[in-house]
């Protein structure tokens, strides 16, 4: 891949600086008309200085005119490089701007030199409802990789996602986001905004929201299941530590897969907010009519610090789906006084669940059901070969207080009541899970013997 030198961004690139300064159609128009046929540009050849004071916001919405302007056959043919430096953006949707009239276009990249190499500070005059990236059904095929986020300005936002049917597959790779966001990632819209993978990112900062809010409601999406397409959401190897705020909040459903790596909450909220109260969440699910669908969560060789009695690894209300911890362990903080009473995962379940297990987890303090109605309900959570740091098996899940949830089972796990070197309990005396929640319809009789 040819690259674009300082000489012929000077020479070539003139349209592209020139149509930036021109409106709409006009500055797309006027990018698309260079002769210069490269398809990759380095911001520090459109001016950008990266010294931490100088407003580089100007070669970023250059930057991207010319990569709005290279689509071909709805094909993007850009990558914008962003060499080691700290580069200040103060005017919003200067690193990506895509909104109508430009085209379905698949393909766009990002490239920084390295994690804390490559800052991009985020200062826009006020913070809420400014973001710093836009999509609205215009791109799909996003990638970031190798850079720093920070936000500036309290309370401003990375990224709104607005699709239709065309914002999907967005990776973020080796990236960091730092400062108080309001958002990181606002997603909106009635069909698709998925696809989305976070590979060795860290995620710091504060969230007054979400650093992945899915759901953001907008006029003519006041129902759940408009907004029902949010599938397929993947988080490897990350290192989640951030001061307060929640991870992921889905109000309106999702599919997600989290694997590996450290996930801390250092802090708590600075005031206590009708919403959350002083509480922070890594993953909040709080709305329960969806489509079974995008009620999925799975997480996988986690480690979770509870650092104090507001820390919450999982609040969910969904009426349906499944939820799935497999070798997680959130004892670190076990020896301190107060944890033998935390909550970190707390459960709204119905007749049709959802269905949860742990699978070879360590676990501390007690887990919270919430009934959704006073009938009797099918064994809905179970627990295998778990280790349950704080109480005995018998008052480990709880409903109100420390009554005991009579519909989770738990199979040879070890709690604080086994003595060392004793085995593990056996599973108490709840009657085994029947093999689906629906009612088995009753056999046919036999018919009879011919004599």
């Amino acid at each position: 891949m040819s690259r674009v030198s300082r000489r012929h961004l000077l020479r070539g690139g003139a349209s592209v600086l020139a149509g930036a300064a021109l409106p709409g159609r006009s500055a797309l128009a006027a990018a698309r008309s260079s002769d210069n046929p490269e398809t990759v540009v380095n911001v520090a050849d459109l001016g950008a200085v990266g010294d931490g004071r100088t407003d580089d916001s100007g070669a970023f919405e250059i930057a991207y005119a010319f990569a709005a302007a290279r689509v071909s056959d709805g094909v993007g043919r850009v990558v914008i490089e962003i060499p080691a430096g700290e580069f200040l953006i103060t005017r919003p949707h200067a690193l990506l701007n895509g909104v109508a009239p430009p085209r379905p276009a698949s393909g766009l990249r990002f490239s920084g030199a390295g994690r804390r190499m490559t800052s991009l500070v985020f200062r826009p005059g006020t913070g809420p409802n400014s973001y710093l990236c836009r999509n609205q059904d215009v791109w799909s095929n996003l990638s970031f990789e190798r850079m720093q986020f920070r936000s500036a300005t309290p309370g401003a936002s990375f990224f709104d996602s607005y699709s239709t049917g065309q914002a999907q597959d967005y990776r973020f790779s080796e990236c960091e986001w730092m400062g108080e966001w309001e958002y990181g990632l606002a997603l909106s819209g009635t069909d698709t905004n998925s696809e989305m993978r976070w590979e060795a990112c860290r995620v710091g900062g504060r969230y007054r929201r979400a650093f992945l809010y899915s759901g953001l409601t907008r006029a003519g999406q006041q129902e759940p299941n408009d907004q029902d397409q949010f599938l397929n959401y993947w988080f490897t190897d990350m290192k989640v530590e951030y001061e307060w705020g929640n991870f992921l909040e889905f109000p309106y459903g999702g599919s997600i897969a989290c694997r590996g790596g450290s996930y801390i909450i250092t802090d708590r909220r600075p005031q206590s907010t009708p919403e959350y109260g002083t509480t922070s969440t890594f993953f909040r699910f709080p709305v329960n009519r969806h489509h079974d669908s995008v009620q999925r969560f799975h997480a996988q060789d986690i480690r979770f610090e509870v650092r104090n009695p507001d820390v919450v690894v999982i609040d969910c209300v969904w009426d349906s789906g499944t939820v799935h911890f497999s070798d997680c362990d959130d004892t670190a903080f076990a020896h301190k006084d107060f944890s033998a009473e935390v909550r970190p995962h707390r459960y709204t379940v119905g007749p049709r669940g959802p269905l949860i297990r742990y699978d070879s987890c360590q676990l501390v303090g007690r887990h919270t059901y919430r009934p959704a109605s006073a009938d009797p309900l099918p064994v809905v959570a179970r627990y295998d070969m778990c280790l349950l740091r704080s109480h005995a098996a018998r008052d480990f899940a709880v409903t109100s207080g420390t009554s005991r949830a009579p519909f989770v089972q738990f199979v040879h796990c070890i709690d604080a009541g086994t003595p060392s070197g004793a085995s593990g309990p056996a599973s108490p005396a709840t009657p085994p899970p029947p093999p689906c929640l629906a009612p088995s319809p009753s056999p046919s009789p036999a018919p009879a013997t011919a004599p």
